[in-house]
């Protein structure tokens, strides 16, 4: 998986690119670690995203748990797939999606 970071002030904008699963998500936790100090508006891109795991999801929530208390986040470009994945599992109504 390639992660993409683009920081402009407080707005932090991460790309994915590839799978999101049990073997990369660690390294995705591992870099929001310190990459979401003094952010307020985070965007994940993930319109090169091609699967996301339950592993996967569970960055994405700890990232949002995050960010309700510093700001706000929001998903980019989920396509199909991913999105079906965002709806089975409820989500949709957890995640700001665009």
């Amino acid at each position: 998986m390639k992660i993409t970071q683009n920081k402009e002030g407080s707005k932090l904008n991460i790309a994915l690119e590839g799978r999101l699963d049990t073997t990369t998500a660690p390294e995705l936790e591992n870099e929001l670690k310190t990459a979401l100090d003094g952010v307020d508006d985070l965007v994940f891109d993930l319109k090169e995203l091609a699967y996301i795991s339950s592993a996967g999801l569970r960055v994405l929530l700890s990232a949002q748990k995050i960010m309700n208390k510093q700001g706000k986040m929001v998903i980019t470009g989920a396509n199909e797939e991913i999105m079906e994945i965002f709806d089975v599992t409820g989500f949709v109504d957890i995640l700001t999606i665009e």
